[in-house]
């Protein structure tokens, strides 16, 4: 059986994603505790280096973006992948607040070079016309990070403590990420009629796509504030609301799920409606179930309600991030667009825990819902006015 390059990509950078999610992001879900009790540090700063990740990660991303498109995603990546182990690695011995923030610094960089956008891009350069049902088979792979690695990460620890854990994950990424990323990705970017499939020429910005992209960002960018500030919180929401822990976290649990089963949905079905399509209704399911829920979320079937269509948004957005400017910038310079567009997503997803925490606090779990309920508006809003702008994009 012939293996085509799109194929090999897909299915090399669903392996990395799945370890460079699970191993960064999702890592102090499980090592977390170990780590305060270690380094005598307070939760909001272990759970802080996640928000720092982020925000430098964010401004590198323009520059890794414009350079994807010169040079392609394989050099890049790989260099992703060492970063991401000499960080994991050096977090093993950190001893204190400052090497430890430090170390997510570096790992903010590592996310730029080699996590979710450069996968993305490296896919458009090599899957060509079907650049929009690999990113889905990438975005329903990775979106089997946590399954794979919190029982993992917890096992490992028993054995080895969170420092060794820290130490064999480093190893994954040098001995196991970088070489992928060197041999399933093509060593430049492809320049034949696949990867012409689609492509724009590169002209100067015009007002209306000055206004596309500004409209995309602001969508974008709401949506990232609530996927990543919301998931932080949904617990904590749903014990606020009245459920008890066992209700409250069967409830969280269904999000997953929900995710995954949207990705299918446009990976079988997504040709045979228009991208813009999903943007909308992705864009509306979010402040529908949202609203309900601050309106009766103490209701149990009103928060499943609530929860699965958080699901179904946040599933659809993880692959429109990447398909939606495709079709509507063009190839040419996808990896600029991708890397502009993810400096505010990047800004606002280091800000939204951190946020929504005050709000928590201060106003509970009504206020968190009010609070989200009115950036997925904004959000919708931007959406509409974005289809307006752009007509129908297949």
């Amino acid at each position: 059986m012939i293996v085509t390059p799109a194929a090999k990509a897909t299915i090399g950078l669903g392996l990395t994603q799945i370890v460079g999610w699970g191993t960064t992001f999702l890592m102090p879900s499980v090592l977390g505790r170990h780590i305060e009790r270690d380094l005598g540090l307070a939760s909001e700063i272990v759970y802080g280096g996640i928000t720092v990740m982020f925000g430098v990660g964010a401004l590198f991303a323009p520059w890794v973006g414009r350079l994807l498109d010169r040079t392609g995603a394989r050099t890049v990546m790989a260099v992703g992948s060492i970063v991401y182990a000499l960080s994991l690695a050096a977090l093993s011995f950190s001893q204190g607040l400052v090497s430890y923030l430090l170390c997510w610094a570096a790992m903010g960089i590592a996310s730029t070079l080699a996590l979710n956008t450069p996968a993305s891009i490296a896919l458009a350069q090599v899957a060509g016309a079907r650049a929009r049902q690999a990113i889905a088979v990438l975005a329903i792979v990775g979106g089997f990070a946590s399954t794979v690695f919190w029982p993992v990460s917890e096992a490992l620890e028993v054995f080895f403590g969170w420092r060794g854990v820290l130490l064999i994950y480093a190893a994954i990424h040098l001995l196991v990420c970088a070489p992928v990323h060197l041999l399933a990705l093509p060593g430049r970017v492809p320049t034949g009629p696949q990867a012409a499939a689609g492509a724009t020429a590169p002209a100067p910005p015009s007002p209306r796509s000055r206004q596309i992209f500004l409209l995309l960002a602001v969508s974008f960018s709401c949506g990232a504030f609530i996927f990543t500030g919301f998931i932080v919180h949904a617990i904590g929401v749903l014990r606020g609301l009245g459920h008890d822990p066992a209700s409250a976290l069967l409830l969280a649990s269904l999000i997953g799920p929900a995710q995954v089963a949207v990705r299918v949905v446009e990976l079988v079905f997504g040709h045979r409606y228009a991208i813009s399509s999903s943007a909308l209704f992705a864009a509306a399911v979010l402040p529908l179930g949202l609203g309900l829920a601050w309106l009766a979320g103490g209701n149990f079937a009103i928060a499943l309600a609530c929860l699965v269509g958080y699901g179904i948004s946040n599933g659809l957005k993880a692959v429109l991030r990447a398909t939606l400017p495709l079709a509507l910038f063009g190839r040419a310079q996808f990896g600029t667009y991708l890397g502009r567009l993810a400096l505010p997503q990047g800004i606002v997803s280091a800000a939204a825990p951190p946020v929504l925490a005050a709000v928590m606090t201060s106003y509970g779990a009504e206020g968190v819902l009010a609070v989200t309920f009115v950036v997925a508006m904004v959000a919708l809003i931007a959406t509409i006015l974005l289809v307006r702008v752009s007509g129908t994009v297949r």
